[in-house]
């Protein structure tokens, strides 16, 4: 019955990963064009499968636990080892590893992509500001650092 069970989580875990990769693929192309509202949507959508794959690695190594394996992917693969459903688990188990490490590295890019864009924002609002700004040219001709605040309607 461990066995069954484990096939259901990890056969609903693959559903839930290849849906969390369709939302990083969508979450880069909103990145990429700065739509704040469709990034908030897939938010609120990426939340939940999060949870509901971590939910399920627990519920995973529990059984895993109660069956005196150990949780991991040895655990597993004693498990299926001694299961008529050991090829399905072993196949199950790595496609959905797979899974997992594409969505990590869809999130990582996409992490990339953010703290690019907040480098770019960060150092505009320093231009408008006057704090670390470039060397420029006052209304004189000589080069203006930028070391002091300029109100807003200087800058």
């Amino acid at each position: 019955m461990t066995d069954q069970r484990i096939l259901e989580l990890l056969l609903a875990d693959i559903e839930t990963a290849q849906q969390l990769s369709d939302i990083l693929e969508q979450e880069f192309a909103a990145l990429s064009e700065r739509e704040l509202e469709t990034l908030q949507k897939l938010l609120a959508e990426k939340q939940p499968a999060l949870r509901l794959l971590e939910q399920h690695s627990t519920e995973r190594s529990q059984l895993l636990k109660q069956s005196n394996l150990s949780a991991d992917q040895q655990g597993l693969n004693t498990l299926a080892a001694q299961s008529p459903l050991g090829q399905q688990l072993q196949d199950s188990s790595a496609q959905l590893n797979t899974l997992i490490e594409a969505c990590q590295a869809a999130n990582l890019r996409n992490g990339r992509l953010i703290r690019s864009n907040q480098s770019s924002v960060n150092s505009m609002l320093d231009i408008i500001r006057g704090t670390d700004a470039p060397a420029l040219y006052d209304k004189t001709g000589n080069a203006a650092y930028g070391n002091k605040q300029r109100p807003f309607s200087q800058a």
